[in-house]
């Protein structure tokens, strides 16, 4: 649906089009700053230098642009820094919408009002980048800001200006926003909320979606096209009355722009694209093309194949295609026997690509993320020069990790902190500490958000606001222990190397206190729980075990917390004098995994099994509790973090780099997250206890001062 005309059929509008009826404009005239329409009712603009409040700043109306889609179109300037901006404005009109639905809309619009890459890279892929999504708590309008300033003629303006497209140009058009919807439809994508999905269908494929200019440099193009408006926050907009829009299918946007580039071909709007004779005749490659992305005739798989496809295409021969077919025809009746040899040579060579195909399909993909890295610091492009000051929380993972010794045994502190010799730029961390009880928020993050650090390391995702952004750097998790030995009657073997997150919660809760109640073939022995001191692990075991059940908190901080050190060295001394201990604990993934006085149980989540991290490295395995883990030849493989993976370690999580979106401030944490995430800061990261985003082929895992 492109047309609001069956929208606000509660508003006796006597143009049918009140988002912009003369009626409005006269009111505005004859009352200066009138809200509502004299006639209907309905709201009326928004007047010149009107003020709209945001997160991110506050934004000034100069002008009413026009309409495009569900809202009204203005140009205003962000008043801090004066840039300009495009304002879309949507309306929830009382007499359309009740107190209900409003507030249900702006809520959902708030949450999912655009979308940027994940990975917080800025890329032009030709969607038009929404900067905030705003949804005031009263009122019957929100508003989404551009701002970078749109290009401002739609597909429908341009065809009543222009007329048909050539073939030629309808290449084009298909070439650019194939492009953009395989990115669109294949890229992981971050909502304002910071909900992370892959791949997102746009939905609302039309000509008034779509936005062309004119180029810049027309030796290699004549135009830009640009998408917009895309359906998920658009149609949040669509009155209950009004019959809902099914939510298309990727599958669908490509029908969809086979319908619009139909439209470019033949310059209007009212021909069936199912009536063959509406077809022009001047590309006949061009129309085969449309035919598939149209499903008339078998459709293709994905926008990539689609493009692929596209790109193959013959040149158009726009005088003569239907010539060039009956020449061809004459060719095989003068020359049987060389199309015979040629649909042999065809038959040969699409074995052999067929062949290569699977054989390529066999080799070994493990490394290819690894491969793809940038290699080591200095290889990371636009660092800041200046003195950069980070955070995180007091005696937490990152806090810990820079103690530890990096690839030439200094410090990985030290390592960090001027990672870039030849770049005048040095970061120096300084924990704070967010109390006793951080369920109320994290004080790092606060101090970013205050302009009192440049950003922040944490895994606490959900005290990260919308005006920040993060960057997933590594993971960590929680490694669960009991006292370890190889023993025939050791607690590991008697658990079989693992626990439940039920049977944890019950332990950590004092309701099972005895392990023959986790198994009654158990020798009878009284649990003895600790809890670490660490306010970070404590924060993910409530919310990973305990679901933030406040009851079953309350429970939890009965039990008696102790440093994973000391908790260690009593498993230690309990194995050493051949007395049984009940002893469990918890700890952050980097104090407790390269040990051997507690053993690592693999954790049972929702799915019903037991999924260990920590592998052997030689045979590329998980651990067993018959394993000697006294050698330190353990690793964690990277895939049981994923969340993707549908098999990942229930007590995993990621750590985050976090900065603000704010532009005018600095870039420091970006670039340091550039860093980590190179081969040289990811086998860092992982030498000190952190598992990489990737798996890292074993003959580098040490090799981290220059990564090969």
């Amino acid at each position: 649906m492109s047309s609001t005309e069956f929208f606000y059929k509660q508003y006796s509008c006597s143009y049918n089009s009140p988002l912009d009826c003369e009626r409005i404009i006269e009111t505005l005239q004859e009352v200066k700053g009138a809200k509502f329409c004299f006639e209907c009712g309905f709201p009326t603009f928004l007047p010149e230098e009107a003020e709209i409040k945001g997160y991110r700043g506050s934004y000034q109306v100069t002008k009413f642009l026009g309409v495009r889609g569900f809202g009204r179109l203005y140009s205003g300037i962000q008043l801090k820094d004066k840039q300009p901006v495009i304002i879309k404005e949507y309306l929830l009109p009382s007499r359309t919408f009740n107190q209900d639905e409003t507030f249900k809309r702006k809520e959902t619009f708030r949450r999912i009002g655009g979308v940027e890459l994940a990975d917080g890279r800025v890329q032009n892929f030709r969607l038009i980048q929404t900067w905030e999504a705003i949804s005031p708590e009263t009122g019957e309008r929100c508003y989404l800001i551009t701002k970078d300033v749109q290009p401002s003629q739609t597909l429908r303006q341009y065809l009543k200006q222009n007329g048909a497209m050539a073939p030629s140009q309808v290449r084009e058009f298909l070439n650019q926003v194939l492009q953009t919807l395989e990115f669109l439809h294949s890229q992981k994508l971050r909502f304002p909320s910071n909900q992370i999905q892959n791949g997102l269908e746009h939905g609302n494929i039309n000509l008034d979606s779509i936005l062309i200019k004119k180029a810049e440099n027309e030796n290699k193009q004549k135009f830009l096209v640009y998408l917009c408006d895309v359906s998920i926050w658009e149609n949040l907009f669509i009155p209950p009355t009004v019959n809902p829009i099914e939510t298309k299918t990727r599958a669908q946007d490509l029908e969809s722009l086979g319908l619009v580039a139909f439209q470019l071909w033949v310059g209007q709007t009212q021909l069936d694209y199912k009536d063959h004779q509406a077809w022009p005749n001047n590309d006949d490659y061009l129309k085969q093309f449309l035919y598939h992305l149209l499903s008339l005739n078998a459709p293709y798989g994905s926008a990539e194949i689609a493009r692929q496809e596209l790109n193959r295409l013959p040149k158009p021969d726009e005088s003569n295609n239907l010539q060039a077919s009956s020449d061809s025809q004459e060719l095989k009746k003068k020359f049987p026997k060389y199309w015979l040899w040629l649909t042999v040579l065809a038959f040969l060579l699409l074995g052999s690509a067929i062949w290569y195909y699977f054989w390529q399909r066999s080799k070994p993909e493990e490394y290819l993320e690894w491969r793809g890295l940038v290699q080591n610091f200095s290889k990371v492009d636009n660092v800041p020069s200046g003195k950069f000051t980070y955070t995180g929380e007091k005696n937490d993972t990152w806090s810990f990790i820079l103690t530890q010794a990096s690839d030439d045994e200094s410090r990985l502190k030290d390592v960090l902190n001027k990672p870039k010799p030849e770049v005048e730029a040095t970061f120096n961390y300084q924990d704070i500490s967010s109390g006793n009880n951080i369920t109320t928020g994290s004080q790092p993050i606060q101090e970013v958000l205050n302009g009192k650090k440049d950003f922040a390391i944490t895994s606490l995702e959900e005290f990260i606001t919308i005006n920040l952004n993060k960057e997933r750097v590594a993971y960590d998790g929680l490694l669960v222990f009991v006292a370890f030995s190889q023993n025939n009657s050791s607690l590991p073997k008697a658990l079989n190397g693992n626990i439940s997150l039920e049977q944890l919660r019950q332990i950590y809760t004092g309701r099972i206190k005895d392990w023959r109640q986790i198994d009654s073939s158990i020798e009878s022995i009284p649990i003895e729980p600790y809890v670490p001191t660490e306010l970070e692990a404590k924060q993910q075991f409530k919310k990973l075990v305990l679901n933030n059940n406040q009851q079953d908190i309350a429970l939890f901080e009965n039990i008696p917390s102790q440093n994973t050190g000391t908790t260690q060295n009593r498993m230690r001394e309990a194995i050493d004098t051949g007395k049984p201990t009940g002893i469990i604990s918890f700890g952050v993934l980097s104090k407790t995994w390269n040990q051997c006085s507690g053993y690592p149980l693999a954790i049972v989540g929702s799915n019903n099994q037991p999924i260990q991290p920590l592998y052997r490295s030689v045979q590329r395995r998980q651990i067993n509790s018959s394993d000697d883990l006294c050698d330190k030849a353990n690793y964690f493989a990277p895939e049981t973090f994923r969340a993707e993976n549908t098999a990942n370690y229930p007590l995993g999580y990621p750590l985050y780099v976090v900065y603000p979106k704010d532009n005018t401030r600095s870039s420091a944490g970006s670039t340091f997250a550039d860093m980590l995430k190179t081969r040289q800061g990811q086998c860092l990261l992982n030498k000190v206890g952190l598992v990489p985003l990737q798996p890292m082929p074993n003959d580098i895992n040490y090799a981290c001062k220059s990564v090969p």
